[in-house]
């Protein structure tokens, strides 16, 4: 069986690489290393199928070293070590170590000698935070780059090369791809060259053709081809943890457009306890105070969306996301339970007040347990002034009212009474 067409198109040196002009432009980094034959080990960081092997690649066939390629989950120690040997006979090897996040103890103390004397040049590819997932042994004697989605138009520059190539390529083919499937294979795979040029290949190879051997690539094929790849999401990756972040901060900053935007991602991703669980924290984390009701009925929608399940779900939690996106905000509630919480964790507690212990024993009395307790019941509206907080903290204010909040401002006006 013939190579797939992403692993032949693979560069062989650093300027046919596509995109990550950041790290491989004339006078960047990576560039810099290979120009000055100055390589050292490092982390590739960055979503599938946007050049990571195809960077390893290359700089191994700019320096001429030998390079080999293994994944840290699946290969052995054994597989280590015989990299290890040959680059003892040869000198450097350029060693790929995929899922590099995965690479365990054993592994790592074997590899970590090799690499502080240079004779293996690690580059480890990742699509997880190499500063939260990778061993702090690993990350520390090799630099991090992260690599970003590839543009439309440089996803489209590289098909048309693939298209023309005919030593690696299908230039060999009578092969025609219409503007509009050309577009779509660079815009629905969201950054992933691989995925395109596999969809392409796909496209090229099942493609009934004409009398006269030619073959044309439509936008029906393209779409059939492609299984509409619209979005990439790890569960476990980065970018996952990115999606729940943008999609808290856009209702915070009242922007409902984007709002919509990453729930639907998220939808698309089958995420239904990830945005019931960020609806719930966001109700009372940002709007809380400024509109309960909506806080309440944000957990309705909820509540109704777990019951139906996707697709209608989505109905639900758009009603939340519209709601709570267009709502006053007030972050009164968390800000005040967090400054509480400081005072505990740093030994502000002190005693509680002798009237507030409990009394509901014998000896109690003698022991001078709630016998000033003033029971606020028992006088005109339900209040009497007293003291509540611990002597070393009797003045401590954690509640601050929002002021732009009309439901808080009711608020304000029995916390004047009170204090």
């Amino acid at each position: 069986m013939s190579q797939p067409l992403a692993y032949r198109m693979r560069p062989t040196s650093i300027e046919m690489i596509v995109g990550q002009e950041h790290l491989v432009g004339k006078e960047k980094i990576i560039w810099r290393m290979v120009e000055a034959k100055r390589l050292s080990s490092m982390i590739l960081y960055g979503p599938p199928g946007i050049g990571k092997t195809s960077i390893a690649s290359a700089i191994a066939g700019s320096t001429k070293y030998a390079f080999r390629m293994l994944n840290a989950a699946t290969d052995s120690k054994k597989d280590l070590q015989i990299v290890a040997e040959e680059a003892k006979m040869s000198g450097t090897v350029i060693l790929l170590l995929d899922e590099v996040h995965r690479l365990d103890k054993p592994k790592q103390d074997f590899l970590l000698p090799h690499l502080e004397n240079g004779r293996i040049i690690l580059i480890g590819a990742t699509t997880e935070n190499p500063y939260i997932s990778i061993h702090p042994a690993i990350r520390s004697r090799s630099q991090i780059f992260e690599l970003q989605p590839l543009s439309e138009e440089q996803i489209k520059s590289a098909l048309e090369r693939a298209i023309k190539d005919k030593e690696k390529g299908l230039g060999n083919l009578k092969l025609t791809v219409e503007n509009q499937a050309l577009t779509h294979f660079a815009r629905a795979t969201n950054g992933d060259l691989r995925s395109a040029l596999n969809a392409l290949e796909l496209a090229a190879e099942s493609t009934t053709k004409d009398s006269e051997g030619n073959t044309t690539i439509t936008m029906s094929i393209a779409e059939e081809c492609l299984q509409r790849k619209v979005l990439t999401h790890d569960k476990d990756g980065d970018a996952h943890y990115d999606v729940i972040s943008a999609f808290q901060k856009s209702i915070r900053g009242s922007d409902v457009h984007a709002a919509l935007h990453y729930m639907a991602r998220l939808v698309e991703a089958g995420e239904l306890q990830v945005i019931c669980r960020r609806l719930m924290v966001i109700a009372y984390e940002d709007i809380g105070l400024a509109n309960p009701a909506g806080a309440a009925r944000a957990v309705t929608s909820v509540q109704s969306a777990e019951k139906l399940g996707f697709p209608e779900a989505r109905i639900p939690l758009a009603t939340a996301v519209i709601e709570l996106a267009l709502s006053p905000k007030s972050n009164s509630a968390i800000s005040a339970i967090d400054q509480a919480l400081s005072d505990v964790r740093n030994g502000k507690s002190g005693f509680v007040p002798n009237h507030l212990k409990d009394s509901h024993y014998k000896g109690a009395k003698e022991l001078n347990r709630g016998v000033t307790y003033k029971y606020p019941h028992a006088y005109p509206d339900g209040w009497v002034e007293q003291q509540y907080l611990p002597d070393n903290l009797k003045n401590a204010t954690y509640y601050e009212p929002n002021a732009s909040s009309k439901f808080e401002q009711a608020l304000a006006k029995q916390y004047e009474k009170f204090n």
